[in-house]
């Protein structure tokens, strides 16, 4: 069994909401409910969230895109290169995250017990 976790975090790298998916689905499926009624002036991700359909959520929104454009894009954006070097913050965190042997195993059997455990990492590492 396969869980991939979709993080959602604040400009500081701490924890905002993160969604469980399925390890084989692809993840612009879970952007969507992990953005829903917010607002922000930027969303930073890598090329898997490279997406026609995020990318005018976010124009929609008046929100920045700062999504690393896939190599096979026709008509590439233009990105604020000094601004993607923050995505190393969600990088750092999961980093953090996986140091809880629970997570990093995924020990827990259902659903609800492994986002608990997330839940209570998250607070443990924002209290460091």
């Amino acid at each position: 069994m396969t869980t991939k976790i979709l993080a959602l975090t604040d400009a500081l790298g701490n924890l905002l909401r993160f969604v469980l998916m399925p390890g084989q689905r692809h993840d612009t499926i879970g952007v969507a409910p992990l953005i829903e009624d917010l607002e922000f002036g930027a969303l930073i991700a890598d090329k898997a969230f490279d997406s026609n359909a995020i990318i005018a959520d976010l124009d929609e929104r008046g929100a920045k895109v700062v999504i690393s454009q896939h190599p096979r894009r026709t008509n590439p954006l233009t990105i604020d290169e000094e601004m993607y070097k923050w995505r190393h913050l969600i990088e750092n965190f999961f980093c953090k995250l996986k140091e809880f042997k629970r997570i990093a195993l995924r020990a827990d059997k259902t659903d609800q017990s492994f986002e608990a455990m997330i839940y209570i990492s998250a607070a443990v590492i924002h209290s460091r």
